[in-house]
């Protein structure tokens, strides 16, 4: 038996007795990409790892990095290395290249009130402390909100540090459910600085910036904060020399900055994911069109990973059903800091997250028992919305600042590159002047001195002596309103992409006719160059519609009494707000797997869940609003807003009996009570349901 033994090497009287440690394999200073291995890079991580003895099967069967963790048992068999136990040897040791350590490494830990205490890879640290990430400390996660809710004073730096944190646990525990998966360090660093950064290219009040300034102030783009966040990404990259840093920590630099862009935003490849912008007036004869050209590839269009690791894309941005870290985060941080039941429990999904291949494409999926959380999930966003979000008195907030800033804009000037000035319009196109756009610019027009922000400093006055435009109503169209952007995708199955791109460029030049098919509506095709046309989305309300709404307030004189006050179109404010995922179930793109059969994803229909789940998922709201404050014009106005109500056939308002008890009866659908809610399909559904439900009770009763 003592000939079975290990020989164990005696100290020498002068080593120092040693507390053993962790062995620090040799792959840490090789290439860290694993697939750019060669032979002998191969059998030298063997020797590290204690699997120099079959060094010669790995060579004579020339195995290089490319194959390495693709090997299973049998392959080992096929090389001659037939012990049981040095085959899983070599499979565990193959399987730890995607979760090897850097070595002794200290994390930071952060108490957050969310996640508790966070841990955090030094590489996201010195991503955190740059000037570009602390910006963030000043931006508020719900822009105007806090003036409603005391609570809602959270920032976006919390929130991109709680994104990063939650999208590394999802991405840590997929990796630690299924190694098939082949998740690397660097495809957890990669996914974690993605959830960071995100969201660094938010401007001051966060969407009021991007949804509702930029729009006005440069309507002749089209600009997005997830734009700003690469622009501000490649910024911070570059300023703070981040790039040596990064390859220090085992990312392999440009491949990987790609992919944590890609992350943020979606396919980078115009070659592969083709995108034209252009403006069809003269071909749709509607000035407010604006289409977007997409053309819908076979092709992988991500550059950062390859097709069998599709799901990461799923972890920051899911732009699949937008269900990702990104959301768990800002409903779980949101309801915390505003007072609100938060019914959705993101670690359950953490719990139950698993991957499994749908037509091709390895998705993120969940059990078939979490369907319901997933409903609460979403059933949260709407309630977030309707009580916070697109709160009466916050959205007039946000649109008195938006007005503020509009008038500021020419001569509110800040620094950017090269001294150059830029304006708060113009500096999302420099990113050294973007940096210092926070929601600090509200104090900077209220204290300037600057005779020219006068009227720009009045209405922020306003809002802090709470001298807000008046809330006049809420209506609703029985059917959704017409809209302005217009998204066109595009295939083509014989010509090369390049190609694709040229032709469309000059059919738009050249053609003055064409026709489309729209989903919901008209059915109409055309080709254009053998490129088939189809519009499949829409977005945004007609900026000449609202202006039209405006001025058609001031004419609705009511028909019931004399109105002692004239208003213009000027005194009223319409907000339309559209929240919600365009009609569509979101969980309809969801899979789940079941427990007899992990490896299975399945779809599950809201009928099979229950029959009192919501009918819609989205909803259009309208909102009129009386910028003066005299009580005479206010009740005018309130008649004003009822009558157009009336001659626009939109849905009553709640308190129209109140503030025109005089003008509600002359509509025969609002006086019987038999309005009709648009000519929904599902209405006789809800009906049968409502009887049925109806029924049950009076049988328990």
């Amino acid at each position: 038996m003592a000939s079975r033994k290990r020989g164990v090497e005696t100290p020498s009287p002068g080593d120092s007795f040693q507390t053993p440690g962790k062995r620090a394999s040799v792959y840490r200073t090789q290439n860290s990409d694993v697939s750019q291995w060669g032979i002998e890079e191969t059998c030298h991580y063997l020797r590290g790892e204690g699997l120099g003895e079959h060094e010669t099967a790995f060579t004579d069967h020339k195995i290089i990095g490319a194959v390495l963790r693709d090997l299973k048992k049998d392959d080992l068999e096929k090389m001659g290395i037939k012990p049981v136990g040095d085959q899983l040897r070599i499979l565990h040791s193959l399987r730890k290249l995607g979760q090897i350590e850097e070595g002794p490494q200290t994390n930071k830990v952060f108490n957050d009130p969310i996640h508790g205490h966070v841990e955090l890879h030094p590489l996201l640290v010195k991503v955190i402390d740059t000037p570009q990430f602390q910006r963030l400390r000043n931006i508020k996660q719900l822009g105007g909100t806090y003036f409603v809710f005391p609570g809602a004073s959270h920032n976006r730096f919390e929130h991109s540090i709680g994104v990063g944190f939650l999208a590394g646990q999802l991405v840590k525990a997929l990796n630690e459910k299924q190694p098939e998966l082949l998740i690397t360090r660097r495809d957890i660093l990669c996914v974690q600085i993605a959830g960071l950064c995100h969201d660094l290219g938010h401007g001051p009040f966060s969407h009021m910036f991007d949804a509702k300034f930029i729009p006005k102030a440069r309507p002749d783009i089209s600009w997005k904060h997830e734009k700003a966040s690469l622009d501000m990404f490649d910024h911070l990259v570059e300023k703070n020399n981040l790039k040596p840093q990064m390859e220090q920590h085992g990312l392999v630099l440009p491949e990987d900055l790609d992919f944590i862009k890609e992350l943020i935003a979606g396919p980078m490849d115009t070659n592969v994911d083709l995108q034209v912008v252009h403006t069809v007036s003269s071909i749709t004869g509607d000035q407010g069109f604006m289409l977007m050209l997409c053309c819908q590839s076979s092709q992988w269009p991500y550059r950062g990973r390859s097709k069998d690791k599709s799901f990461l894309y799923e972890i920051v941005a899911n732009k699949r059903n937008g269900i990702d870290m990104d959301k768990w985060d800002y409903f779980a941080r949101d309801c915390h800091n505003l007072g609100i039941q938060n019914n959705s429990d993101y670690r359950r999904y953490l719990k139950f997250a698993r991957v499994c291949e749908v037509d091709g494409e390895k998705l993120i999926c969940t059990r078939d028992k979490e369907v319901g959380n997933l409903y609460d999930l979403f059933y949260t966003r709407i309630c977030l919305h309707k009580r916070a979000y697109q709160h009466r008195v916050c959205t007039v907030i946000e649109t008195m600042i938006n007005e503020a800033f509009l008038k500021a804009d020419e001569h509110f000037l800040v620094e950017g590159s090269g001294g150059k000035m830029f304006k708060l319009s113009t500096a999302i196109d420099d990113m050294e002047a973007y940096t210092k756009l926070t929601d600090s610019v509200f104090e900077q027009i209220l204290h300037s001195s600057n005779p020219k922000l006068a009227e720009a400093r009045q209405i922020l006055q306003n809002i802090l002596q709470r001298r807000l435009y008046k809330y006049l109503g809420q209506t609703q169209a029985k059917k959704p309103l017409k809209v302005t952007q217009v998204f066109v995708s595009l295939q083509h199955f014989k010509r090369r992409q390049c190609e694709i791109q040229n032709t469309i460029r000059l059919t738009l030049r050249s053609c003055t006719k064409w026709t489309y098919s729209t989903v919901g509506g008209q059915q109409k095709n055309c080709e254009l160059s053998n490129c088939r046309v189809c519009v499949c989305s829409i977005s945004l309300l007609a900026k000449d519609t609202i202006n039209k709404w405006e001025a058609e307030l001031a004419k609705s004189v009511p028909q019931v009494g004399k109105p002692s006050v004239t208003l213009l179109a000027k005194d009223f404010v319409v907000i339309q707000m559209d929240y919600g995922m365009k009609q569509e179930n979101p969980i309809d793109s969801m899979r789940f797997y079941c427990k007899t059969d992990p490896t299975k994803a399945i779809p599950i229909r809201k009928h099979q869940v229950s029959k009192i789940l919501p009918e819609n998922f989205a909803e259009q709201l309208i909102r009129v609003y009386y910028k003066k404050t005299d009580g005479e014009g206010l009740g005018t106005a309130q008649k004003h807003f009822i009558q157009w109500c009336i001659n626009k056939d939109f849905i009553k308002p709640q308190d129209g009996d109140v503030i025109a008890p005089e003008l509600t009866p002359l509509k025969t659908s609002w006086s019987d009570g038999k309005e009709d809610d648009g000519g929904d399909d599902n209405l006789d559904c809800r009906r049968l349901n409502q009887k049925a439900v109806k029924s049950l009770f009076k049988d328990q009763a």
